[in-house]
């Protein structure tokens, strides 16, 4: 469904960036054992296909090449040892590459940029495929990025990224992302980019007093982490969109308070995760009916540490820097009168009393703690509604829409969630579910937000 025009590496300009090795950190060494990160952004513009073969492919490689010279690490590899007796770390040598695939489809793009049920499997032609594994001296080199550039001519342009969360979190991935798109709409002007998108390497600054990275390595490699990025294409999934305004939201912060006069922690992220996950347990029990009401359920989420580090890290600092947060409660609450107003004390209360707990940081509990889930009950979050993807101008506008490919990893359910594309304050749900489960969420979903 997607025609292939140029297959091409791409890599920092030539004496752009030096040799460089970054250790994984015990920040990084959790998502080993999970999937690899995937986004598209989609892009209104109508342009022929000679157009874009003759000036939006030279442009974005040349753009691309000197976002890597700041972004390095990404060109490069993870560097797996095959023994017990090594430590996994990033490596870029020069010469190092990123694959590049610019293609064109006759797909339909308004379908695809809608909020409405989609197909999920329709998305899949649009993301690439990290390049296989390969085998080095008493080490597994995997690749870290992959990027896939798609032309609806005439309609517009998707950019589709693949990265492996070993690397970095959304953090980084969004201001690379950012960076590399100043840099092709003002035509490589390095200037463009503030400092703001220029990384910080510096993993001296990661503290660990108990030395957890070695003991979460060690019972990581037990699991023998899949190095190779296997795509599993859905085939019973619809993918949709909800947007909770801002005064939905600020009805939604009064409704908890009003029930919970005490509850210190109530935001626009707590009550939005609240609402979604128990409108989601709620559609899956109409589907699906719960036979033991007293089952727990779990939300899992991931907090950025940036500036809650003593001494807190700069907002650039290149790789992960979050940790998983999860709280549970059984079915009968979430799916009861008050469940939401439960969900969302429960989230406010495991935020507010894990953020400053630096013991609990320190001595790995918070990764410990994920021992408990059990994740074919769990409700995750991808993404956060601090990262403006919205604001990444190729030199195009603002993109159409966004989608997160990631949520439909995993056994339970995911909820992707970023800053709305058209007004301030709102917020933007994107989810991946079975069409009965789909069609009953879009219900209870619009249902309690009409009754606020």
């Amino acid at each position: 469904m997607a025609k292939v025009i140029q297959q091409c590496q791409v890599a920092p300009p030539p004496g752009g960036a030096a040799e460089l090795t970054l250790p994984l950190t015990y920040f990084d060494l959790s998502w080993l054992i999970f999937g690899r990160n995937r986004l598209i952004l989609f892009y209104k513009l109508p342009i022929s296909k000679s157009d874009f073969v003759q000036t939006i492919i030279r442009h974005l490689k040349d753009s691309l090449s000197l976002a890597l010279k700041h972004y390095a690490p990404l060109a490069g590899n993870l560097v797996c040892p095959i023994d017990s007796s090594g430590h996994p770390e990033l490596r870029y040598v020069p010469g190092d590459s990123v694959s590049v695939t610019f293609s064109e489809t006759n797909m339909d793009f308004n379908y695809l940029i809608g909020n409405h049920s989609r197909n999920a499997k329709d998305f899949y032609p649009l993301i690439p495929q990290l390049a296989e594994p390969k085998d080095a001296p008493g080490v597994i080199l995997a690749p870290l990025l992959a990027i896939k550039v798609t032309l609806f001519p005439n309609l517009g342009i998707s950019i589709g990224f693949s990265n492996h969360h070993a690397a970095c979190d959304g953090n980084t991935i969004v201001r690379f992302t950012r960076a590399w798109a100043l840099l092709n709409k003002f035509d490589g002007d390095e200037q463009s980019i503030a400092n703001e998108f220029i990384p910080f390497y510096g993993r001296s600054a990661i503290k660990d007093p108990y030395e957890q990275g070695t003991t979460m390595w060690n019972i990581i490699k037990t699991f023998k982490p899949e190095m190779r990025d296997i795509v599993v294409i859905p085939v019973d999934k619809v993918r949709a969109t909800f947007i909770v305004g801002h005064d939905k939201i600020a009805k939604l912060k009064n409704l908890v308070l009003s029930r919970r006069p005490s509850l210190e922690h109530v935001t626009s992220f707590s009550v939005t995760c609240a609402y979604v996950w128990t409108c989601y347990v709620k559609s899956k029990a109409t589907v699906w009916e719960e036979k033991d009401k007293n089952v727990l359920e779990f939300f899992t989420c991931a907090v950025d540490y940036r500036a809650r580090l003593n001494p807190p890290l700069p907002q650039s600092y290149f790789g992960n820097c979050i940790i998983g947060y999860n709280s549970e409660t059984t079915h009968i609450n979430l799916i009861g009168e008050e469940g939401f107003t439960i969900a969302a004390e429960l989230i406010g209360k495991t935020i507010q009393k894990r953020v400053k707990d630096e013991e609990w940081l320190h001595s790995g509990n918070w990764f410990k703690s994920f021992d408990t889930v059990d994740f074919k009950r769990a409700f995750g979050l991808a993404g956060s509604p601090k990262f403006d993807l919205y604001a990444t101008d190729f030199g195009w506008g603002k993109p159409a829409k966004l989608e997160s490919i990631s949520i439909e990893s995993g056994e339970g359910g995911v909820m992707s969630l970023s800053k709305s594309r058209d007004s301030d304050g709102d917020l933007e749900i994107g989810l991946s579910l079975s069409k009965a489960q789909m069609n009953a969420f879009a219900t209870i979903f619009s249902h309690g937000l009409g009754f606020l």
